[in-house]
Formats: C-alpha cells, sequence, structure tokens
C-alpha cells in the first residue's frame, strides 16, 4: 500500500519525511479517530492491517496481494483481537505493531536506498528521538516526562520545560490545521500502563 516504490526517498531526511507521515497517520487512527478505527476492525472480516501513509493518513484493509509487496506487510489480522480484548490492551498491541511496522518500512528504505552504517545510525537516532506509538497511546510518553523531572533537581521548572519539548515535537509531527489537537489529545490519553 503506497509503498513509494516510484517517489525519490534516497536521504536520510527524506525517509524520516517518509516515516513521520506514516507515524503520524497511526497515531491518529489509534487517538483522534479511534472509534471509527475500533469500528473499521471488525473481527468478523478477513485479515485486516492498518496502514499509515506518508500524507499522515491510516487506513485499515486487507494486506497487498502483491508478493512480494512494494515494502513490508503490518500485523495481518488486527482485528481478530478486538473483542477478545480489553479495548486499551487491543490498542495498546496495535500500537507496538505499528511501531515495528514503521521501523521495518524506514529500514527498508535505507537498505534500498544504500545508506551506509553513519546514515542508519542518523535514521535510527532520527526515529528514536521521538516517542514510539506505543508509548503515545498508553500515555507512557507523557508519564516517562513526568517521572524524569519528579527525580529532578530543578523541580517543576525541568517537568515544564520537558512538557514544553514534548509538545515542541508532536506539533512539528501534526502539522496542518489540527495540529493543536492532536498535541491536546495526547497530552489527555489516560495512562494505562
Amino acid at each position: 500500500m503506497d509503498g513509494g516504490a516510484h517517489c525519490n526517498r534516497r536521504t536520510v531526511e527524506e525517509v524520516f519525511r517518509d516515516f513521520k507521515g506514516r507515524y503520524s497517520g497511526l497515531i491518529k487512527a489509534l487517538t483522534i479517530d479511534v472509534e471509527e478505527f475500533y469500528q473499521r476492525c471488525d473481527p468478523e472480516k478477513e485479515n485486516l492491517c492498518l496502514y499509515g501513509f506518508p500524507s499522515e493518513q491510516w487506513d485499515v484493509s486487507l494486506p497487498a496481494e502483491v508478493v512480494p509487496p512494494e515494502i513490508p506487510e503490518p500485523a495481518l489480522g488486527i482485528n481478530f483481537a478486538r473483542d477478545g480484548m480489553q479495548e486499551k490492551d487491543w490498542l495498546a498491541l496495535v500500537a507496538v505493531n505499528g511501531d515495528a511496522w514503521l521501523l521495518s518500512v524506514a529500514f527498508y528504505f535505507g537498505a534500498r536506498f544504500g545508506f551506509d552504517k553513519a546514515d542508519r545510525k542518523r535514521l535510527f537516532d532520527m526515529i528514536n528521538d521521538l516517542p514510539t506509538i506505543f508509548e503515545v497511546v498508553t500515555g507512557a510518553a507523557k508519564k516517562k516526562v513526568t517521572e524524569k523531572s519528579s527525580v529532578s533537581n530543578h523541580g517543576s521548572t525541568k517537568s515544564k520545560s520537558n512538557l514544553k519539548r514534548v509538545k515542541e515535537i508532536l506539533l512539528s509531527l501534526f502539522s496542518g490545521k489540527h495540529s493543536r489537537v492532536y498535541a491536546d489529545i495526547t497530552y489527555s490519553l489516560p495512562v494505562f500502563v
């Protein structure tokens, strides 16, 4: 699905931009659009996958019929576990599988475009500076910032600066007219862990 075979993603920055778009789409599905996402993952349907696109959009659909696929495929059958688990646990499971898929796509492009060791490390570092989808969906990203600030000698000043940094990162990820909504929802997610 929208593998980008026709696109010229040749630099670390371009692959990271693709990653951020897909990442934003998955976060949107699992937070902003969670009700729609839940409904589209009907366990009565065939094996479904959650796809994120470079355009920050998402889709739940059957896997690509092309063999081999243009890019690595996301987890298959996300819909089957939906009714057998608590919703928060199911969303966390989908989130962690989304993280694994995003990393596989990013490093697939890295291999395809001949990234050397330094490029791969740079790409990994750029990705690793972001909270994982799992951390965003479960509230662990917010919790980490709070825990770090509570053990800090700088007290609430450090906490406010960390929250400001997280907010800046999220706002840079979610460009466009809904950027403020994404950041606000991420801060209001309950902590499930």
